[in-house]
């Protein structure tokens, strides 16, 4: 009797038992909310004042330094030699003013940045233009106060010369501040009193008052704080307490500091060995040393300014370089061209205008506080001349032309 192998019908089919997820509760994206009431328009307003004046201080005395560093032909034989302190009250105030605003650049964007997550981001075409004139303000601004910042510890960790970069960036963040005043004027008007005639209740303004005055008087604190502890680089009586400045004005060779030493700059004491000055002009002539140490004897004393912001008071003694130009048949209105021994770097060759050149302070100076200039000070010779960056005071000086 055969078998038929078959499906047996009766028997339950098999099944795997069901897989049981968790339930994820996933938020809806959406923009943070900001419970602190001091991120508003009264706030911003009071640390965008201080924030002002501080960008307009340093703009101004950013292009002092600029055109005495780099004057346009035009402008070369007109730059003042006077007041002899000049360019060290302008350039230490460009950067211990830099140096604040980047406190009050900080508390500023504090108070405002939860207006980046408005939502929508962007509303209508002014509101479109809004945001974006604020935001090349803000990346130019930072970008100021960190170059600025690296720069006076003279730390340079990008590709582009700082001097023209900065310069032109400069003139981004004041297109930036003045386009920012005008979008923002009936808003900064409203809330420029201390009592807001904007959005904030009367009770919600009494309220947010003491907390206010207790964000601005810290921030006050702290610009005062970087201050004092910085600005003795350049204004002496509080060199005693500059802890956080990249320079001390006592600390150095002979008493005063060095940006540039002999070696950095490729000058070397076989360099030195036979070294006499030459002077170009309709009578051209060359003098040593010792035939330099013979001839009138001129004296100053002058500060020494650099654009990183440290300067001190020292005395120079050498001979005027307007006698110098005078003796190789240089007329009353010449200016003067300068060359350096160093083998290497940006003001190798300096030029001075007339009222530098012609103004009896100006010296090639030969001793320093009263001792022979060292080596990383300029020895044999280097130039020093009221109101002028540090820069353009050219050490190891081997050559005069007339101009």
């Amino acid at each position: 009797m055969g078998t038929r192998i078959g499906r047996h019908r009766n028997l339950p089919a098999f099944r795997l038992p069901a897989l049981r997820l968790p339930h994820l509760h996933l938020p809806a994206l959406r923009p943070p909310a900001f419970s602190g009431r001091l991120h508003d328009p009264r706030t911003a307003t009071a640390i965008g004042r201080w924030l002002g004046v501080a960008l307009a201080v340093c703009f101004l005395t950013g292009l002092i330094s600029h055109f005495l560093q780099s004057p346009p032909d035009w402008l070369a034989d007109h730059l003042p030699s006077r007041p002899v302190w000049g360019y060290r009250l302008t350039q230490g105030l460009h950067v211990g003013v830099g140096l604040a605003a980047i406190v009050l650049l900080l508390a500023k964007l504090w108070a405002v940045y939860p207006r980046l997550f408005v939502w929508p981001p962007v509303r209508s075409v002014r509101h479109a233009l809004e945001r974006l004139s604020v935001a090349v303000l803000v990346a130019s601004g930072v970008f100021q106060v960190l170059t600025g910042l690296l720069n006076i510890a003279e730390w340079y960790p990008w590709p582009f010369s700082f001097v023209p970069v900065h310069y032109a960036v400069a003139w981004v963040v004041a297109g930036s501040v003045l386009l920012h005043l005008a979008v923002k004027a009936p808003e900064i008007r409203a809330h420029w009193s201390s009592r807001s005639a904007g959005t904030l209740a009367l009770s919600d303004e009494e309220r947010d008052g003491p907390d206010r005055r207790a964000l601005l008087l810290g921030v006050g604190a702290a610009v005062g704080a970087v201050t004092v502890t910085t600005v003795g680089q350049s204004f002496t009586p509080l060199a005693s307490v500059d802890l956080l400045a990249p320079r001390h004005p006592g600390y150095g060779p002979q008493g005063l500091p060095v940006n540039r030493t002999a070696a950095a700059a490729g000058v070397t004491d076989a360099a030195v060995l036979d070294w006499s000055l030459e002077v170009l002009g309709p009578r051209p002539y060359r003098l040593t040393l010792a035939e330099l140490g013979q001839l009138p004897p001129s004296r100053a004393r002058l500060p020494i300014a650099c654009v990183e912001g440290w300067s001190v008071d020292a005395w120079w003694s050498g001979v005027r370089i307007r006698d110098l130009i005078e003796r190789a048949g240089a007329l009353p209105d010449a200016g003067v061209r300068v060359v350096s021994l160093e083998v290497r770097g940006a003001y190798r060759v300096m030029e001075m205008g007339r009222e530098y050149a012609q103004d009896s302070l100006t010296l090639l100076a030969l001793r320093l506080n009263g001792d022979v200039l060292s080596a990383d000070h300029g020895f044999p010779a280097r130039i020093i001349a009221p109101n002028r960056p540090g820069v353009l005071q050219t050490k190891w000086v081997t050559r005069l032309e007339v101009l």
